[in-house]
């Protein structure tokens, strides 16, 4: 394989909650004025990343795993799940807030839609002024309480909201009661799984008058009910991975470079770089590559050394 950092077109998704921050804030071409979500990475059957650059562009992700499985994936990666990629990775724009959620857990989404669960991380890159999310419940609650509290339409009173500012990172376990609120351009991280229950829409309807499916009675033992402490506390040390969030499914770093770091990995995983500020160079075998906000690259586990210069906030990300 011709190793290289690899960059993909966006799979641009418009949502009723969507609006324009991912064109005005990250340079991506959106199609509508309601594009709530740049898909960076992934192999979700039917929304699976094309290369943009280099000597494999015009190639689906799909089809440079079958052909270098172990190049691109890395030896561990590739033991552990074969040729499939087990990440996805995702720009939102939270215009409006999106709906109240949960996500099931590798077993009962297996069982039910032949998936990976969805354990997920947020890195807030922006958020308006008196931005929140909903976290969790606020106390121990119980399915009958929670279903009290949804027919009543004040499911809001049991749940969590918590104010966010840039640089805050969230990491949700399966199983968690969330939304993103309104004002919020977040980076997400994620297994590779498109598998949502959705509880509470807030009532909206689209263009025609309809509403969203619900999946109250799929959600009700997915959920915990128990608190959760989602926020995760990190050190900022310059030019450095500063680990964020280390779970079984992903590491996540936060790098902020001020000059140059150099790199050597031993080539058990990909890695994946999300640009959150400023810009950047990579050199790999005598080559500069450029980047910039916005820009989400992955990196062949058989690419084990290179360097990154710059001014700019990464969030490293890889399977440890």
């Amino acid at each position: 394989m011709e190793l290289y950092p690899l960059i993909f077109e966006p799979i641009l998704k418009d949502r009723i909650w969507g609006g324009t921050k991912l064109k005005n804030d990250l340079g991506k071409n959106i199609p509508t004025e309601t594009t709530g979500e740049s898909w960076e990475l992934s192999d979700v059957a039917g929304d699976v990343s094309v290369v943009k650059n280099g000597t494999y562009e015009g190639k689906p992700l799909t089809e440079l795993m079958n052909t270098y499985p172990e190049a691109l994936l890395g030896s561990k990666v590739y033991q552990q799940y074969g040729a499939q990629f087990p990440l996805l990775f995702k720009f939102l724009d939270a215009r409006s807030d999106l709906s109240i959620q949960v996500h099931p857990n590798d077993e009962l989404a297996k069982e039910r839609h032949d998936s990976f669960g969805k354990t997920e991380m947020w890195y807030i890159m922006q958020a308006d002024e008196g931005a929140r999310i909903i976290v969790g419940f606020k106390e121990k609650s119980s399915p009958e309480e929670y279903l009290e509290h949804l027919e009543n339409k004040n499911l809001i009173e049991i749940l969590n909201e918590v104010p966010v500012k840039a640089g805050d990172v969230f990491f949700l376990e399966t199983g968690t009661i969330h939304a993103i609120g309104t004002g919020i351009v977040i980076a997400e991280i994620q297994q590779t799984s498109d598998i949502t229950y959705r509880i509470y829409d807030w009532d909206r309807v689209d263009a025609n008058g309809k509403s969203r499916e619900l999946h109250v009675e799929q959600a009700l033992d997915a959920m915990n009910y128990n608190t959760t402490d989602t926020k995760k506390e990190y050190t900022k040390v310059l030019n450095t991975s500063n680990i964020a969030v280390d779970c079984p499914y992903f590491t996540t770093a936060y790098l902020p470079l001020t000059g140059e770091a150099n790199v050597d990995k031993e080539g058990s995983s990909f890695t994946v770089y999300i640009c959150t500020e400023g810009d950047y160079t990579l050199t790999a075998n005598g080559t500069q590559y450029s980047f910039k906000k916005g820009d989400t690259i992955l990196i062949p586990a058989g690419l084990k050394q290179y360097s990154l210069s710059g001014k700019a906030t990464l969030l490293e990300i890889y399977i440890s």
